[in-house]
C-alpha cells in the first residue's frame, strides 16, 4: 500500500468527495469511505484505514461545527456505541473476511433502501430508543466499518437542530473511531503503510468537512441526503456483489 504520486491524488479525491456528500447527507462518510476501501483493500485493511480516517474527519467537525453538543445524547448514546463498538471490532478477528464483506453490502444496501423509502419515519425520542440505537450502531461500525445510518436515524428522533446535530454525531464518533481504531491496530489491521496516507487523509478531512458545512447552510439537506443515499446503494450492491462472487469462487 505505498502510494504513487497518481494513486495518491485518485485517494485523496475519493475521501474529499466522500467526506463532504458524507457531512450534508447526515450520515458520516463511512459510508462511502468503507466500501471504497474495499475495493482496492483487503477487508480488514479497509476498515482499519476508515477507523483512522475518521479520527480526522471528527477532530474537523468538532473544529468546524463548534455548536453545542448534546449532553443527553452523548450520555445515552455515546456511551453504548463505545460499547458496541469495542465488542464488534473484537469479533472481526474470528470471522471470515468475506462473510463481513458480505455483511457490509447488506447492511448497506438494506439501510439505503429502507431511508429511501421511509423518508418520514422517525424513532420516538426516548433514553432507551438512544441507548438501543447507540449500541447498534457500534456493533456494526465495529464489525463492517460503519455505523453512521443507524447512529442518524436515532439522532433525527430527538430534532436537533442540523449544526448540533452534526458537532454531536461528532463527538459521538470521535469515541467510536478511536476505541475501534486501538483494537484494530491491536489486531493489526492498521498497516505502517497507512502513514504515508495520513497527511492526505487529514486534508481531505478538514477541507471536505468545511466544504460540506458550506452546503449545509445553504442548501435543503434533503436533497443532497438522497443523493447520498443513492450512492449508497450502489456501493452496497456492488460490495455485495464482489463479496458473493469470491466467497463462491
Amino acid at each position: 500500500m505505498i502510494p504513487g504520486t497518481v494513486e495518491l491524488l485518485a485517494f485523496f479525491a475519493l475521501l474529499l468527495i466522500a467526506e463532504v456528500l458524507g457531512t450534508v447527507g447526515g450520515f458520516g462518510s463511512s459510508m462511502l469511505v468503507m466500501p471504497l476501501a474495499g475495493l482496492f483493500l483487503p477487508f480488514e485493511q479497509a476498515l482499519g484505514l476508515t477507523a483512522v480516517f475518521h479520527v480526522f474527519s471528527n477532530a474537523a467537525k468538532m473544529f468546524l461545527f463548534r455548536q453545542a453538543a448534546s449532553k443527553r445524547l452523548l450520555l445515552w448514546l455515546g456511551i453504548p456505541a463505545v460499547i458496541g463498538v469495542l465488542v464488534g471490532a473484537r469479533l472481526t478477528f474470528y470471522l471470515d473476511q468475506r462473510v463481513l464483506a458480505l455483511c457490509l453490502g447488506i447492511v448497506l444496501t438494506t439501510l439505503a433502501l429502507f431511508l429511501l423509502a421511509k423518508r418520514n419515519w422517525r424513532l420516538r425520542a426516548t433514553d432507551r430508543n438512544a441507548a438501543v440505537g447507540g449500541l447498534l450502531s457500534g456493533s456494526i461500525a465495529g464489525l463492517a466499518g460503519t455505523g453512521g445510518a443507524i447512529r442518524g436515524i436515532t439522532l433525527a428522533a430527538f430534532d436537533l437542530e442540523k449544526l448540533v446535530f452534526v458537532s454531536t454525531s461528532a463527538w459521538i464518533d470521535m469515541g467510536v473511531d478511536l476505541s475501534r481504531s486501538v483494537v484494530y491496530a491491536a489486531q493489526g489491521y492498521v498497516t505502517t503503510d497507512m502513514v504515508a496516507y495520513m497527511p492526505a487523509m487529514a486534508v481531505a478531512s478538514l477541507v471536505g468537512s468545511w466544504l460540506g458545512k458550506r452546503l449545509l447552510l445553504r442548501t435543503p439537506q434533503e436533497r443532497f441526503r438522497t443523493i447520498v443515499l443513492i450512492l449508497v446503494l450502489v456501493m452496497g450492491v456492488l460490495t455485495t456483489v464482489q463479496a458473493f462472487y469470491g466467497a463462491t469462487h
